[in-house]
């Protein structure tokens, strides 16, 4: 499949391709000069979507910032550390 080049020097990426690809409108097109021809690969752009709302479902606790935030903190790292290195942790 052939196209031609515009007047300012753009080419159409096919959109067969930018399907296959899942190509999206604001995708950044990074290109490459290899050798006689020219590599392009496209990445998405930062997401515009809360983290709040996408994880929500996944949240079990709510906790304000300040020292409450801070103790929070400091016993959800330690309990990570301990699943990583294998210590169960004792119920009370």
């Amino acid at each position: 499949m052939a196209h031609v080049v515009g007047t300012k020097g753009q080419v159409v990426i096919a959109k067969e391709i930018r399907d296959k690809l899942g190509v999206k409108p604001r995708w950044i097109a990074l290109q490459r000069l290899v050798n006689d021809h020219v590599e392009v690969y496209f990445l998405p752009p930062e997401h515009r979507k809360s983290l709040k709302g996408i994880m929500a479902k996944h949240i079990r606790v709510s906790v304000s910032p300040g020292q409450e935030w801070d103790e929070a903190r400091d016993i959800a790292w330690n309990k990570a550390a301990k699943q990583k290195v294998g210590i169960k942790e004792q119920l009370s």
